[in-house]
């Protein structure tokens, strides 16, 4: 994994928004599978071409393909792995008892594309070929950018079971561990296709108002560590400088005000075998959380990618106050040990727009923005 000892690197989370072309042709796919192959290939080889360009214009160091291929960042894995005909989930975002008003705003936020289908068989591989595909084509667009490095998104087993329920393993664990198992091959290749393997685990922090809110925060903290237990698992051929993680606690604006503080799950965050850590850390909710690094050790060879950069509003973040956030995260933990990015995806499900696309390029070059003045700041 890159790192530098003169200046403040940038990425971000991994999606970025999709073009019309992209949702038109990914809704035909679904009405019809396989039909609109051709079609929906050119859309998205433009469209990653696209997302590529946009981030070099913008001066992001560390890229990627923008997830620009996928209807979101894990319930396309049901497309390519047996083991997924049961009944599927309620629509995300669909309703909010707590805040009726808000549940309906949510509501026009909402994805087109529900289909969570539970785990009903035995997990494996179905389609490996669209996987390899989507590696071979985002190996190929970072190596045309001529970056450094790029990065490619894959969901976590703890992710892909919070979203495709088990009705079939005996345990949760034993379904984790299957999902493990299985994921390793996606994971492996897209090391072998020389990116960083970026695991997107939302299921470490978010799960806890969620599908987990019933526990103790004690109960919660034995779900995640057996999690990363998986994790480490799936990963355990590939060396910790080659993947980093993503958890978060969700991309939809909302109040946030049940959300687990990261102070009471970064012990258990830290134990996971990637290098690096990426998390929210400019909304209002976890903006101060950069303090906590000031009682946390951060393990040698541990890099954190704080959000220095709100995905889900709007407002341009001013370059100063991006230097601000950076510098504070950079005290705590070292400048050489922090590389800045986004608090969440700008795309994470295809057709539901939340920033406007060219606002979204305008946030990343305030990151690059701000990341240069932090840089002359602490160098």
């Amino acid at each position: 994994m890159k790192r530098s000892t003169n200046r403040i690197l940038t990425t971000h989370t991994g999606s970025l928004p999709r073009t019309k072309a992209v949702v038109a042709e990914l809704l035909a796919d679904v009405a019809k599978p396989g039909k609109n192959k051709a079609t929906l290939t050119k859309a998205i080889e433009e469209a990653v071409g696209g997302v590529v360009a946009n981030q070099v214009k913008a001066g992001i160091d560390v890229i990627n393909d923008g997830e620009q291929g996928r209807v979101d960042y894990t319930v396309h894995v049901k497309d390519r792995l047996a083991g997924y005909d049961g009944p599927s989930a309620p629509p995300l975002g669909a309703s909010d008892p707590e805040f009726p008003e808000l549940g309906e705003m949510l509501a026009r936020f909402a994805s087109p594309f529900q289909h969570r289908p539970a785990c009903n068989g035995p997990v494996g591989w179905s389609d490996w070929d669209a996987a390899k595909e989507e590696i071979d084509r985002c190996a190929s667009a970072v190596a045309v950018a001529k970056k450094e490095e790029g990065f490619m998104t894959s969901p976590s087993p703890g992710q892909i079971a919070r979203f495709l329920k088990n009705m079939y393993y005996k345990t949760d664990e034993e379904y984790l561990f299957a999902l493990a198992d299985v994921m390793k091959r996606e994971y492996d290749a897209i090391v072998a296709a020389g990116l960083v393997l970026q695991l997107d685990c939302p299921d470490l922090a978010l799960s806890r108002s969620t599908i987990f809110a019933h526990l103790s925060l004690e109960e919660f903290r034995k779900v995640i560590a057996m999690h990363v237990e998986a994790m480490n698992h799936a990963v355990r051929d590939i060396p910790a400088d080659r993947v980093r993680i993503h958890i978060c606690w969700s991309s939809t604006f909302g109040p946030h005000h049940t959300d687990v503080p990261l102070k009471d799950i970064v012990d258990i965050v830290l134990k996971a075998k990637p290098a690096a850590v990426s998390f929210p850390g400019a909304n209002p909710r976890h903006g101060h959380e950069w303090k906590v690094w000031h009682d946390v050790k951060l393990p040698a060879g541990k890099v954190v990618i704080p959000g220095v950069i709100d995905s889900t509003s709007s407002f341009v973040e001013h370059p100063e106050l991006v230097a601000d956030r950076i510098v504070a995260y950079a005290k705590a933990v070292g400048p050489e040990n922090m590389i800045a990015g986004v608090d969440c995806g700008f795309g994470t499900f295809a057709g539901r727009v939340q920033v406007d696309s060219k606002i979204v390029w305008m946030k990343l070059q305030s990151l690059t923005d701000g990341a240069a003045l932090a840089s002359k700041h602490l160098y």
